[in-house]
């Protein structure tokens, strides 16, 4: 599984710990920045991970800012993502097995590396459900392209 990752400058440190503890997992991991604790803005690199998520460049994405709020927001603007801010454990199984969530945020600001890696496995170890969810899924999915039939997706 192809990951793609990507954080501002006040996930940083966060997102270093994730990538590394991917790799530790044999995940395929990319990263997609920052690099540093400069101040960046948050919605850049969202944008390009949802992108590319969105055009199966990669088959999950992880995004880390301070709260998580920010890159959530950000990566669900573009289409087909249905990015999930999860800072527990059942939120992020729930999100893979109910919603098909195919982008993980978090926030280094709000919670631990430890608890952190564990939503990151779990949500990526978790598979969505189909049935009933799907439908839903589905019914998003249909009003997003009505809404915006030029987008990414």
């Amino acid at each position: 599984m192809r990951i793609l990752i990507g954080c501002d400058h006040a996930g940083f440190r966060l997102k270093e710990d994730i990538k590394a503890y991917l790799i530790s997992l044999g995940y395929e991991v990319e990263d997609y920045g920052v690099y540093g604790e400069a101040p960046f803005d948050y919605p850049d690199i969202a944008f390009r991970v949802a992108e590319d998520i969105a055009q199966g460049k990669g088959d999950r994405g992880i995004l880390i800012c301070g709260t998580g709020v920010g890159m959530s927001i950000a990566a669900n603007k573009v289409q087909g993502i249905r990015a999930a801010l999860c800072h527990d454990v059942f939120s992020a199984r729930a999100s893979r097995e109910h919603n098909d969530a195919n982008i993980l945020t978090m926030g280094e600001r709000v919670i631990g590396v430890g608890l952190a890696r564990e939503i990151v496995r779990v949500w990526l170890e978790s598979e969505f459900q189909g049935d009933r969810h799907a439908r839903r899924v589905a019914k998003i999915c249909a009003y997003e392209e009505r809404k915006n039939p030029t987008r990414v997706g």
